[in-house]
């Protein structure tokens, strides 16, 4: 579902360059899920932003499916990452001028979606997450976990076949923390394929299916 071969992403720091991924290749099925781990730096947050198609490698190629996404243009990029993938942020990248149910209906519009088809998927969605009441409350009015959630609604709203997830209970405590792996296994066992990012050394060794150990840009394990 997902290949990278030989990926590197270097950034220019003042006269340095910086290898945030250093010629990463793996390949992930349909239906896996997905934990990837290593310490603050080693290139997590890089990698899923690589297979989520928010930027393009340095170098190497990447697939999804049968489209080599590094050779399209970013107006055909934008349209896959719609249509076939979810990205849950790790600071939840929720605007804060629209309610909960708008933030989860954005995709659906921008996918052109009939307006009342967009509209109940999300209220679905945010069901799904145990947001139902809390529909029209804006992110200032939400908590940290419930944020967290809308986020994650909006990831699944549009039903992609691969979510990815970076951090997603990095800013919360370890009821919530459960609340939410207990969320994305449920939304694994629909179906949907994932990946996800963690520090989380109990969450991996409980629930993981397939381990990647990321150091200095490198997958290690």
């Amino acid at each position: 579902m997902i290949e990278l071969r030989s990926v590197s992403r270097h950034f220019q720091v003042g006269d340095q360059q910086v290898k945030a991924l250093d010629e990463v290749s793996l390949a992930i099925d349909d239906g896996e899920y997905v934990s990837i781990m290593g310490p603050s730096g080693s290139g997590k947050s890089t990698l899923l932003r690589q297979m989520g198609l928010l930027d393009l490698p340095t170098t190497g190629r990447i697939f999804l499916g049968r489209y080599d996404v590094t050779r399209l243009a970013e107006g055909e990029r934008a349209r896959l990452r719609l249509k076939y993938l979810g990205y849950v942020f790790q600071e939840y990248a929720l605007l804060g001028e629209l309610t909960a149910h708008q933030n989860v209906y954005l995709p659906g519009m921008m996918l052109n979606h009939k307006g009342k088809d967009y509209k109940k998927r999300a209220v679905e969605s945010l069901k799904l997450v145990g947001l139902g009441k809390r529909v029209n409350h804006y992110p200032k009015e939400l908590s940290g976990g419930e944020q967290q959630r809308v986020a994650i609604a909006r990831a699944v709203a549009n039903e992609p076949p691969i979510l990815i997830a970076d951090e997603p209970t990095g800013n919360l405590d370890s009821e919530l923390t459960m609340d939410i792996i207990r969320l994305m296994n449920y939304i694994h066992k629909r179906g949907a394929t994932v990946i996800m990012a963690t520090h989380n050394k109990d969450i991996v060794e409980r629930f993981h299916k397939r381990l990647i150990s990321l150091s200095r840009g490198r997958i290690v394990a």
